[in-house]
């Protein structure tokens, strides 16, 4: 740098040639990875383009294809951090809109995407939709609706949205509670499993799971709470590929650790039980540690001194064996297929 052209500031005050928008240009996260029959998506946020979030999935060949076209943007403020603002099922993609709030449906081989849910009200206030799936059998869309079109603080609740062409704000399968999360559908369609907690609680402090019977039009008879409570965190249930069980992520004994909670005795059974961290701090919706690889086998992540971990857990030892890779982070564990 030439003499004419250095400039003297006070200390602290001097503008640096690299601003934060050069250090993120091209730092491209990836997130909510998903797998949908032989394809594999995942979510890219995008700093070069306005921040925008798109549902990406790798083709036969492996090159990526954008599945959200623009202007819309994956994303959502339910919670207000997100997470978990779509799913994907047999090729078409559900996304919750950042700019609106609105629910979408991308189906394949279409270029614009169908808004499911009703627009922002005449004051602009959204309705926002999060962590949700698909009820093939009653073809609606299941989760999490946060409401912020009345005054007051936003009402939160499960929701069902319909997938036919004329579809309303989405019809409330549970209420009552400040926030949830983690809608699971049984493998027969017949029982809802869910997350709840309420102020001043975090998810980590203490949630309740619920579970309830699906009747014939779909709405929730005889919901109860079957894990959890004020002071235990229960993260990610999910259902057992026979429906007999809902395993989850407790942290009563002091360390989110894996369980299994057998439906017919209600018991709840440590699935290896040590000194790691099976669970996450549940800032984001759709966080996901462990996955079933068949119905005698899941693939979990868990930390362990500071270092994180990859392992298969079978079902009918209760062993757990280690994976040897080269990484110490992971998230947004999956898994599919016929494995046994």
């Amino acid at each position: 740098m030439s003499s004419s052209s250095a400039k003297t500031a006070r200390y602290g005050s001097w503008k640096s040639p690299i601003t934060s928008d050069l250090i993120v240009a091209q730092s491209i996260s990836l997130s909510d990875v998903c797998l949908d029959g032989e394809h594999l998506y995942w979510l890219e946020g995008r700093p070069q383009d306005q921040g925008r979030n798109v549902v990406v999935r790798a083709g036969s060949d492996g090159r990526p294809t954008d599945i959200t076209p623009p202007p819309y943007n994956a994303r959502t403020r339910v919670h207000e951090y997100g997470g978990g603002s779509w799913t994907v099922h047999n090729g078409t993609v559900y996304f919750c809109n950042f700019a609106d709030g609105r629910l979408y449906c991308q189906e394949p081989g279409v270029s614009e995407p169908r808004a499911l849910t009703p627009e922002p009200s005449a004051r602009g206030r959204q309705r926002r939709y999060a962590d949700g799936m698909i009820d093939a059998r009653r073809n609606r869309w299941i989760g999490v609706r946060e409401d912020h079109t009345a005054d007051g603080e936003p009402v939160n609740a499960i929701v069902a949205v319909d997938l036919g062409a004329a579809s309303g704000p989405g019809h409330v399968l549970a209420s009552g509670h400040d926030f949830y999360a983690s809608p699971r559908l049984s493998p027969d369609g017949r029982w809802l499993a869910w997350l709840a907690w309420d102020h001043p609680n975090m998810p980590w402090n203490g949630t309740r799971l619920y579970l309830g019977k699906l009747s014939q039009d779909g709405a929730i008879s005889e919901p109860e709470p079957i894990a959890g409570g004020a002071t235990e965190s229960i993260f990610q249930p999910e259902w057992s590929p026979d429906g007999a069980q809902i395993a989850l992520v407790s942290d009563r004994s002091g360390w989110w650790n894996l369980y299994s909670l057998d439906l017919a005795t209600r018991a709840m059974r440590a699935l290896a039980p040590m000194a790691a961290e099976f669970g996450l701090p549940q800032w984001l919706l759709g966080m996901s540690t462990y996955a079933f690889a068949g119905p005698k086998r899941i693939v979990c992540a868990y930390s362990q001194g500071g270092l994180g971990c990859v392992a298969v857990l079978d079902l009918a030892t209760e062993t757990l064996t280690p994976i040897a890779i080269p990484f110490t982070e992971f998230g947004s564990m999956r898994a599919a297929g016929p494995a046994s």
